[in-house]
Order: C-alpha cells, then sequence, then structure tokens
C-alpha cells in the first residue's frame, strides 16, 4: 500500500502539473505519514541528498559554461562549425550539429545547449529558407550530445546517484565514443532529411579562415581537455576540476575574448544560481523519493520480478531500456537518474552489465526523453525559439528521434563502445 500511495501521489501530482520536485517531496511526505514516520525524516533525507561532495561540481560546471556562453565561445565555435561541415548538404543543420558537439564539452549540459547553439542556429535556418520543424529538430536532438561529452552534469549525478564509488573519469571517458557516433549518426541523418527536402549547401570560406576560426575557437575547446586531462590524469578531483574551469572561463572571456563585461558578468551569474538551485531542489526531492523506495525495498523486488521473465541478459536489457523509455515520458533526466538508478542499478549488476556501461545508457536513454512529449524540457525551449507548437515539431522529428533511439541501441548492446576507452586509458 505504502508504494501504492508513494506512486499515486507522485503520478496525479505531475498529472494536475505539479514542478517535479514539489510532486516527489509531496508523494514523499504522504507515504512517510502513512508508514507513521516523523515527518522530520523528510526534512533529514532532503539535506542528505544534497550532502555528497561530489555534487559541488555541478553547478560550478553550470557557472563555467555560463561564462562561457555569455562571453563569446559560442560564436566562435559555430563559426569553426561552419567552416568545417558547412558545405555538406543540409549545411547549417550540419553546423548545428558539429557546434553542438563542440559546446556539450564546454557546458555539460543540454538545455545551455539548445539555448546557445539553438538560439542562434535556428533562427538563422528559418532565415535562409529550412522548414521551422526542420530547425527545431536537428537542433534538439543534437542537443543530446552535450549529456555525454565532459564535464557532463548527468554523469556525475549517476556517480552520486551510484553511491559515488564510481569513477567520474571513467564515465567521461565512456561517454566519448557514444557522443562522437551519435554525431555521425545524427549527421547523416540530416544530411538524407535536407536531401529528400531539397535544402542547400554553405560556401567553403577557404583554408586560411578555417584556420583563423580554429585558433579563436582553441581557447574555447581547452576548457574540455583541461577537465577531461586534469581528472583523467589524477591532478585534481571533479570538484576541484570545476573550481578550476570557472576560473578558466572568466579568464578567457574577459582577458582574451574581453566580451564578459560587468553588466554580462552579473546575468550571468543570476542566470547560473537559478539553474543550479532548480537542479539541486530536484537532487533532493528525488533523494528522498529514492530513499522510500530502498526503505520500502523496491529494487530487491524489482530484481526478483524482472529476473522472473528472463534469464536472457540481452532480452533483459531490452526490458529495462523499454521500462526506462516509458518512465522517461514523466520523468525529467536529473529526477529519473536519481530514481531509477538504486532500481536498476542492483539489476544491471546481477545480469553482467558495467556499471560504467549503464551510466551511459541511462544517460543517453534520459537524453531520447527530453525530446519527448509530455515533459521534454529540451523539447519546450527548442519549440519556443523556433515559435512553433509541439504537435508541429513532432510531425518531422521522428527521423532523428528513431536516429537517437539506434545510437543507443547500439550502445546498449555493444558495451565497448563505451568501455573501450577507459580501459585504454588505464592502461
Amino acid at each position: 500500500m505504502a508504494i501504492t500511495i508513494l506512486f499515486l501521489v507522485f503520478l496525479v501530482l505531475l498529472v494536475v502539473g505539479v514542478p517535479v520536485a514539489f510532486a516527489l517531496a509531496a508523494a514523499s511526505l504522504a507515504t512517510l505519514l502513512y508508514l507513521g514516520e516523523p515527518s522530520i525524516v523528510l526534512v533529514q533525507q532532503f539535506s542528505a541528498g544534497t550532502g555528497s561532495a561530489s555534487l559541488i561540481a555541478i553547478p560550478l560546471f553550470i557557472f563555467a559554461g555560463e561564462i562561457m556562453m555569455r562571453g563569446g565561445i559560442s560564436e566562435r565555435l559555430i563559426a569553426l562549425a561552419s567552416s568545417l561541415v558547412g558545405r555538406m548538404r543540409g549545411g547549417l543543420g550540419q553546423v548545428s550539429i558539429v557546434s553542438s558537439l563542440f559546446f556539450g564539452g564546454v557546458s555539460g549540459s543540454a538545455l545551455a545547449d539548445v539555448s546557445a547553439v539553438g538560439g542562434t542556429m535556428i533562427p538563422q535556418m528559418v532565415k535562409r529558407g529550412y522548414d521551422r520543424d526542420f530547425a527545431v529538430n536537428v537542433s534538439i536532438t543534437a542537443a543530446l550530445v552535450a549529456l555525454l561529452v565532459p564535464p557532463s552534469h548527468n554523469l556525475i549525478l549517476y556517480s552520486a546517484a551510484a553511491g559515488g564509488g564510481l569513477s567520474i573519469a571513467d564515465l567521461f571517458a565512456a561517454g566519448i565514443l557514444p557522443a562522437l557516433l551519435m554525431t555521425a549518426v545524427l549527421m547523416l541523418t540530416c544530411y538524407l532529411v535536407a536531401r529528400h527536402r531539397g535544402y542547400g549547401v554553405e560556401a567553403f570560406p577557404g583554408f586560411r579562415a578555417v584556420a583563423l576560426r580554429l585558433v579563436s575557437a582553441l581557447p574555447g575547446l581547452g576548457l574540455v581537455a583541461l577537465i577531461f586531462v586534469g581528472i583523467r590524469a589524477g591532478i585534481f578531483t571533479a570538484v576541484e576540476s570545476a573550481a578550476i574551469a570557472v576560473v578558466y572561463a572568466l579568464l578567457v572571456t574577459t582577458l582574451l575574448y574581453r566580451q564578459l563585461r560587468w553588466k554580462e558578468f552579473l546575468g550571468t551569474v543570476v542566470h547560473a544560481a537559478r539553474s543550479a538551485g532548480a537542479i539541486l531542489l530536484v537532487i533532493a526531492a528525488a533523494a528522498v523519493f529514492g530513499w522510500l523506495l530502498a526503505y520500502l525495498q523496491v529494487p530487491s523486488a524489482s530484481v526478483e520480478f524482472l529476473t522472473s521473465l528472463t534469464n536472457d541478459k540481452n532480452l533483459m536489457l531490452l526490458l529495462m531500456i523499454l521500462v526506462l523509455l516509458v518512465l522517461g515520458t514523466f520523468l525529467d533526466l536529473a529526477p529519473m537518474i536519481l530514481i531509477c538508478t538504486p532500481i536498476f542499478l542492483p539489476l544491471a549488476k546481477a545480469i553482467g552489465i558495467d556499471p560504467i556501461h549503464f551510466g551511459v545508457i541511462l544517460v543517453l536513454k534520459g537524453g531520447l526523453s527530453l525530446i519527448s512529449p509530455p515533459l521534454g524540457s529540451v523539447l519546450f525551449v527548442g519549440t519556443a525559439i523556433g515559435k512553433i507548437s509541439i504537435a508541429e515539431s513532432m510531425r518531422g522529428i521522428w527521423p532523428f528521434w528513431l536516429a537517437g533511439l539506434g545510437v543507443l541501441l547500439v550502445v546498449a548492446f555493444f558495451p565497448d563502445l563505451s568501455l573501450w576507452l577507459p580501459a585504454l586509458l588505464k592502461s
């Protein structure tokens, strides 16, 4: 009965439009009261949910990404991508995809990616004669690459949800090849859709322009190397790398690019604080929800139920992906990671799936939910920028969504794509 109350209250509140953090907290409080537990447990678990030291890296990386976005790096990355792939079919769509790969290494956030790159590229594509649904769909699906490349906030969150014992450096390395695969598949999809719709190409600016744009963008791209190499080499922890990233971003945008003025800096602080506050509130509320799941023995019951259906590892993995796809339709990525990790990670371990590999699967699957109704936050931002309805976007998104699903299945059933690079870097 307690499990029923927990999930029923949560789902009802989501349906009526209550924000997910408050729905999680209210469902947890209702369950605690039914169990006869004191309400102070809610406050204690709320506090414990944000007590992990590794979570400090999330607001710092958000701040660094905001600084780089408002300090001129996004324009330079887009210019570099345009010179590299603009002459391919569907040129501006290809530019949007590659720009998202570059910018994802700065922001680590799909929302920041679609806001920065999509905010620039979607209006440009519409102005150049691309259909609005194409401009929106290629931008929102490209933003999913940011979930996998360092410094992915969600991979850090997964490490915390898994108990903090997983190496963030290994998780960062595990996401790189899947991110490159996603980029390549989306570029192919963009080419095919653009060819079908008769979109043109961009003029090649010349090798000198490419070299100049590369030099201009290198300081921003250097942030990715600083974070990844520093953590991988054991020079500093994830939290230390996040703090260094903030200092580096400030130096690049104020002394080198000279575009981050005092007014923009204040706006950056406010926006980063709001974003970090919203994420940490969801993390805290989801931690209470996850504690109740463990208290009610939901993870062990789930393992027993799913293993009773089949002993086949691949079929079990497919079942988990299907369940996660359903859950992702009403859970945002951060709460889904925090709630589903304690449930599905024990099952993944039981059938021989490496926790690092499972983390990449979980985050990539959650990314598909970000571009799916009814709660896809990246979908909402992209359609708002493109000034079209969600229904209009949905009519043309299926080639890109299916491309993302295909990458998810390849990554899931070919674990070496995730595990080869971490193993190589350890050797």
